[in-house]
């Protein structure tokens, strides 16, 4: 009894020291004839059977349709987020206002990553989300036609709330549509364009933001933003009539499981890597670190022996991934002000063009990672970037003139993979988390928040210069967490410098032992024989 339902577990995908106790009752009890198999044990749930296609499967022209298709969704959030940063001066001369009170924008685009995301659906999210945001852009003509600040705050939630949406659908589609091994090089080709975008937004911003007569009025704002709700409204109906190939979580777990990695098997908050992945994109420094090899490695007795520092994994996750899109954002939004407080002859509307030009290094650094992430291990690459974020950021809080200038365009290029190499580390291997995982990595976007606001209260009160020293923490996060996954990688399998499939990998190794040493039913049976193991069922 004790080996048929050893056998039984195997085959179900299961481990069975794991399964509590009814579980273990109802697999070893006898069935009546005719009676109905223990859910567990129903076919129609095992990974083998899943339906759907794992990425990996589909064909060349039907990958090269997905990717160019859901690519555009890129362009479209990349183009609302370069005309948010430069709105933030532009509002201070129309209507007035401190630096802090213009990061309300940043606080209701960014918080609404943090409300929305959730509840995004990977495909019926594009449609909701490219709705959102056609609504949102349509709503800045009555408030800019009656000056109402509070109306544009708005306005700017409902298109967060929009791309929060676009931004778990692409980023989780992007980076399963193919060989895991080039997910961060795809992810981080698809968020060039995104750069491409954000170039375009200040451009058109100092031509008809800042020049003239349109400086002091909202006339300008209001057809640019008609424009982009035309954008998305042209988008939607093409999304309608063009139907993606799906990606289901069963096949993506089904992949995983014939190459013998069950990660997935372990309940979501188990999955360390994506809730540290989650913290990446907020900070902890050292502690972090520690904590995050522990829990991986099992190294402490006393944290072995207890559940408290799961839970501590899980809060230092939340905090970590809020930092670094907030240190992200936190850089671009007083860019413009920054460059204007250098005291080297620039106005806003040169600052606006050159705050474009950061936008081009910044997608520059995106598409110099695609190359680099072919050949490079994603988080050691992110270590390198990570660390060099770090000394930038203080290059460009404390370096004087033109010094100053030169590091916040070296910290933009450096920042560049961060994000994407962070998503997808943080949900490899999920398998039927994917979907989850995806959301929450993407609800770390609302760290994005409070960063704004708080460098801008120290601009008030000291420098826009000084006020670098709080996206600094969050660059420091990165670093840690980029560290701590090659610690993690070096301790299990030894450094690696080269980037690898490791799916592709197992199966290669499977493939070059014989039958009987890779058949599952075998393995139980020598398993069922130890007395620990028949005790633990």
């Amino acid at each position: 009894a004790h080996r048929t339902a050893a056998i039984m577990l195997d085959h179900a995908g299961l481990a069975a020291p794991t399964l509590c106790l009814s579980s273990a009752i109802q697999f070893i009890t006898p069935q009546r004839p005719g009676a109905p198999l223990p859910a567990e044990c129903d076919a129609s749930r095992l990974p083998a059977m899943a339906s759907g296609s794992n990425g990996i499967e589909l064909s060349r022209s039907q990958t090269a349709f997905a990717f160019a298709l859901v690519t555009l969704l890129f362009f479209t959030w990349g183009f609302a987020y370069g005309l948010l940063d430069v709105l933030n001066a532009h509002f201070q001369t129309v209507f007035g206002i401190s630096k802090t009170e213009s990061t309300l924008l940043q606080l209701a685009y960014f918080g609404a990553y943090l409300v929305f995301s959730p509840f995004a659906g990977m495909f019926k999210g594009i449609h909701l989300g490219l709705t959102l945001y056609s609504l949102g852009a349509i709503f800045f003509w009555p408030s800019a036609k009656f000056e109402k600040y509070g109306g544009f705050v708005g306005c700017t939630f409902v298109i967060g709330c929009g791309l929060s949406c676009l931004e778990v659908a692409a980023n989780s589609y992007i980076s399963i549509l193919g060989s895991p091994k080039y997910a961060a090089a795809r992810l981080n080709f698809s968020q060039g364009f995104q750069g491409v975008a954000s170039f375009a937004g200040p451009m058109i911003a100092s031509r008809w933001f800042f020049l003239g007569r349109n400086a002091t009025t909202l006339d300008t704002v209001q057809w640019v933003y008609l424009a982009v709700a035309g954008l998305g409204i042209v988008l939607n109906t093409l999304f309608y009539f063009c139907h993606l190939p799906e990606i289901t979580g069963d096949a993506l777990a089904a992949e995983m499981h014939d190459v013998g990695i069950d990660t997935d098997q372990e309940p979501f908050w188990k999955q360390y890597h994506c809730i540290f992945g989650w913290c990446v994109s907020h900070h902890c420094e050292i502690l972090l670190l520690l904590i995050f090899v522990i829990a991986r490695q099992g190294g402490a007795d006393c944290c072995k022996s207890y559940f408290w520092h799961r839970s501590i994994c899980i809060l230092f996750g939340v905090y970590t991934k809020f930092s670094l899109r907030g240190a992200q954002v936190a850089v671009a939004a007083l860019a413009v002000n920054y460059l204007v407080g250098q005291n080297i002859g620039i106005d806003k509307s040169q600052a606006s063009q050159l705050f474009s030009y950061c936008q081009i290094t910044f997608t520059v650094g995106r598409f110099v990672g695609v190359v680099l992430l072919r050949y490079v291990d994603p988080a050691l690459l992110l270590t390198i970037y990570g660390v060099c974020c770090t000394v930038f950021s203080l290059g460009v809080a404390y370096g004087p003139g033109r010094a100053g200038v030169g590091c916040l365009f070296a910290l933009f290029f450096f920042e560049s993979i961060c994000y994407p190499v962070i998503f997808t580390l943080g949900t490899k291997n999920l398998g039927r988390h994917t979907k989850r995982g995806s959301s929450l990595i993407v609800m770390g976007v609302g760290g994005g928040a409070w960063y704004p606001p708080a460098a801008a209260s120290i601009a008030d009160r000291d420098t826009t210069a000084h006020s670098y020293i709080v996206p600094f923490s969050g660059y420091v996060a990165v670093a840690v967490y980029a560290a701590g996954l090659v610690i993690d990688q070096a301790v299990k399998g030894g450094f690696r410098f080269r980037s690898i499939d490791e799916i592709e990998q197992r199966r290669a190794q499977m493939e070059k032992q014989p039958a009987y040493d890779r058949s599952p039913p075998f393995e139980v049976e020598k398993k069922a024989n130890d007395e620990e193991f028949v005790e633990s069922v």
